[in-house]
């Protein structure tokens, strides 16, 4: 039997109001760990969307046929001194990031209008004046956010939890020796209820380690060392005693190393934390290890239990790293079927020039390529894992050219992977430099600790300096690599500056260091939309609010902006 139209009427208006209601009550519902595990859609709730790290939302407003109609909507100075790294997080109708100097912010995503903006207040002298010691500019890539808290890492190696709605501290922990020479700018992951975060320092002589704090009181829950420490005084678990097999002489007076500053992904079902490690400490082994050994686990993607932090399982992409090859760069985890077989893998592109494909539960490799130019190996031996060096890769005194140079070919910025392609999304660089030994070498705390010289330093020193080789095209370039044929499937020219966001709208967006913010065809690279913003783009995000998708993305070198842009904007 129909129902009367007045009933028609309020039962209509009951289900909108539910609706809207059920509607409202996800949008205040604060990041737990079943919102971790689902990534709703319409929002960002962690670093690279989901725990597999892949900068891909299923979104689908914006898309090819539309992109052209993608307008600013709002923008707001957060401020910046130097590069920005930032990705955003969105919830609740919040986006939160980050600006040099460890500065966090809060902004109405709707709007633009800042909500909070918490400054920790460094000392930005400088070394003398006692501020903290960093590798390359004041950077931070952004927060975590969870049960109503936003986590910060901050250079001085504090890790702090803001409460979400003021931004007043809740609590602060030191996650490094006070006055040491560690940093952080990566950006915290929360992995069941705790946060882990990592460090860098590595140019200075330090040994880098990853640890867990409990999200709730900022209590150590767990901690993983790179390297080993002096065997004197113990070591601290099985996977150290591995490593100390790989070491020669009295590594630990320079720290050692093996910095994780960036990479870091979670596998829920497999219950492992992936982390990428940094380089060597110092960065020439004849100094750091004489005598030679792999030097485990730098340069290294390393499963650990994300319980208990105990190693499961390494693959090292640089053994004895003697070029800040480091293996901190982001990684990818995805289900892909290779060889006629479904496989669990994980994706990266390490600053050694080659993309590697590499069973996530097992540890094995499954192919690698080279990306870029590579003269310092021939290929990766499938058998071995291992690289094979060419005769001037270990450069010693004597000094030698090689590509890449330490910059790297692949840097900090974030991969996208695109489910629908099956491709992988991000910016790279062809490079050459020469490196030398140093022929003595004196620890100097305080101070960069490589053991070579680099650069026009190292040509100098060498009486027939080689001249720099032809290298293909222009210096940098952001490409689309296929992971299953583990080939290139196209590339553009391009200014890297920060990294990818891949969504459902079949679209690429990325910014080049000149300030153009672009959405690409993800087929071809073809530019189908640009926008003229500040110079030095980070990292973009998309989010849906009131129905609407949005596109945001931080940029500015000084006097840093938020941009959000969206359908005919105004």
């Amino acid at each position: 039997m129909r129902a009367p139209a007045s009933t028609t009427a309020l039962f209509g208006l009951a289900l909108s109001l539910g609706t809207a209601l059920s509607l409202a009550a996800q949008q205040t519902r604060p990041v737990d760990d079943a919102t971790l595990l689902s990534a709703p859609p319409a929002e960002w709730v962690t670093h690279g969307r989901d725990y597999a790290e892949t900068h891909h939302s299923p979104l689908t407003q914006v898309d090819a046929s539309n992109v052209t109609r993608l307008k600013p909507a709002w923008s707001v100075e957060v401020g910046s001194k130097g590069k920005i790294e930032t990705t955003p997080i969105v919830s609740n109708g919040v986006l939160y990031g980050t600006s040099t100097w460890s500065v966090v912010y809060a902004v109405d995503a709707r709007t633009g209008a800042l909500k909070w903006r918490w400054d920790p207040a460094l000392v930005q002298g400088g070394y003398a004046e006692g501020g903290p010691r960093y590798c390359c500019g004041p950077v931070n890539r952004g927060v975590a956010v969870y049960q109503g808290r936003v986590y910060v890492g901050l250079l001085d190696g504090r890790l702090v939890a803001l409460d979400a709605e003021t931004g007043h501290v809740s609590w602060s922990v030191q996650t490094t020796p006070v006055g040491s020479d560690y940093s952080i700018t990566g950006a915290p992951r929360i992995v069941k209820g705790k946060v882990v975060i990592g460090n860098g320092g590595g140019e200075y002589g330090v040994r880098g380690f990853l640890t867990a704090y409990e999200a709730a009181s900022g209590k150590q829950a767990w901690r993983w060392f790179v390297v080993p420490g002096d065997p004197a005084k113990g070591l601290e678990d099985r996977s150290m005693e591995m490593a100390l097999k790989s070491w020669k002489g009295q590594w630990w007076k320079y720290g050692g190393g093996g910095t994780p500053w960036d990479g870091l992904a979670y596998d829920p079902a497999a219950n492992l934390v992936y982390v990428g490690t940094g380089n060597g400490s110092p960065w020439a082994r004849d100094h750091r290890s004489p005598g030679g050994g792999d030097n485990l686990y730098l340069s290294s993607i390393v499963a650990l239990n994300a319980d208990t932090g105990r190693y499961v399982w390494h693959y090292q992409t640089t053994p004895g790293d003697d070029w800040d090859y480091n293996a901190a760069q982001p990684m990818i985890l995805a289900d892909l079927t290779i060889g006629g077989r479904p496989r669990k893998v994980l994706l990266q592109a390490p600053k050694n020039g080659f993309f590697y494909v590499i069973d996530r539960l097992t540890g094995e490799l499954l192919s690698a390529q080279p990306f870029t130019t590579v003269t310092w190996a021939t290929h990766i031996d499938l058998k071995t894992g291992r690289p094979v060096e060419t005769p001037e890769a270990r450069y010693g005194a004597k000094g030698a050219r090689l590509s890449p140079s330490a910059v790297g070919a692949h840097h900090w910025p974030p991969m996208a992977f695109n489910p629908t392609t099956g491709l992988v999304y991000f910016p790279g660089q062809d490079t050459s430099m020469v490196f030398k030994n140093v022929d003595t070498f004196t620890f100097q705390e305080g101070q960069w600790n490589t053991g070579t010289l680099l650069g026009g330093a190292a040509a100098a020193a060498i009486a027939a300096a080689p001249a720099p080789p032809p290298l293909p095209g222009r210096r940098g370039f952001f490409l689309a690599w296929d992971p299953v044929a583990n080939k290139e499937r196209w590339r553009i020219e391009f200014s890297p500056s920060g990294g990818a966001l891949s969504t459902g709208g079949n679209l690429i967006f990325v910014g080049d260091n000149g300030g153009t913010f672009m959405a690409l065809d993800p087929a071809t690279g073809k530019t189908l939309w640009e926008h003229k913003l500040m110079t030095g783009i980070a990292t973009p995000v998309t989010y849906e609010l009131d129905g609407k998708q949005y596109v945001a993305v931080m940029s500015g070198i000084a006097g840093g902006k938020v941009f959000a842009f969206t359908l005919d904007g105004t």
